[in-house]
């Protein structure tokens, strides 16, 4: 299919798109890489009046350290992020998930902040975002605000963000001495969205553990430090508790299954990167 006929702008900056946005509301649609946009155009899910192009805007294209956290702007691609020379030392869990997301060819399109932004239940960074309890900024005409990932994703496909809101960039927490991390995904192929998706980060004071592709949207469960018999307790309600769907992929059953199987190697695996 093609797409229904729309106006197009490409934002000089990010108060122009602000202004767009201000004005058309929810008949407007953002724009970074188009990898999550594109396909729903082209199959008429959504008819916006008018598509804005942020990809342009230099505010936009970086990634910098800022304090503890690092920020990454809404049009740095997947391909970018993954090769700032930083990132294994800064995000391990980020480095061990991007190569996960997708396919080299898209990575070099798709933006990290889209991928947040569309917020697939199945999709890697929404899911490493909620472990690391990172934020995403949100500016409109009237101001800016920031979000915990537990309070931006709120459900498939949706977040609160308002329709006259830009995400502008992400902040994931700098790794810390003593944290460990791991990654872990099952899916049909390679690049494919994930059936289940495990990622863990093992601290002092215990074990996170986030699950993407089983609820409508990632869960975090703070493990604590169960080990043994007390894991493969809390895993088990853990997975009965996000609940999840038959659907052609997979079973709800299927889904609880690896939760099940792969958390303790995940677990493990954390907490043996620790130092």
């Amino acid at each position: 299919m093609k797409p229904a006929a729309f106006d197009y702008l490409r934002a000089r900056s990010v108060e122009e798109a602000a202004e767009v946005l201000a004005k058309y509301g929810s008949r407007a649609r953002i724009m970074a890489g188009g990898q999550s946009l594109m396909p729903l155009l082209n199959i008429r899910l959504v008819e916006p009046e008018i598509v804005v192009d942020i990809s342009s805007i230099d505010s936009l294209k970086s990634i910098r350290v800022d304090g503890d956290c690092v920020e990454i702007g809404a049009a740095v691609t997947q391909a970018e992020l993954l090769e700032w020379p930083k990132l294994k030392q800064e995000l391990p869990l980020v480095a061990l998930a991007l190569p996960w997301v997708g396919h080299f060819q898209t990575r070099n399109r798709g933006t990290v902040c889209g991928s947040i932004a569309h917020s697939d239940p199945s999709s890697e960074m929404p899911l490493c975002l909620a472990t690391l309890s990172g934020e995403v900024e949100l500016r409109s005409a009237g101001g800016t605000r920031r979000l915990k990932a537990s309070a931006f994703q709120t459900g498939m496909l949706s977040t609160a963000k308002t329709p006259d809101e830009i995400v502008v960039c992400v902040r994931f927490p700098r790794r810390k001495s003593g944290e460990g991390y791991a990654f872990r995904e099952i899916s049909r192929r390679h690049g494919d969205f994930a059936i289940v998706a495990l990622a863990a980060k093992a601290t002092a004071n215990g074990v996170l553990l986030g699950v993407g592709g089983v609820a409508d949207h990632p869960a975090v469960r703070d493990l604590g430090r169960a080990d043994g018999a007390a894991t493969a307790e809390a895993l088990n309600a853990f997975a009965w508790e996000m609940g999840g769907n038959d659907d052609i992929h997979a079973t709800a059953r299927y889904r609880r299954e690896l939760v099940r199987r792969l958390g303790p190697k995940v677990i493990e695996e954390a907490r043996s990167c620790q130092s």
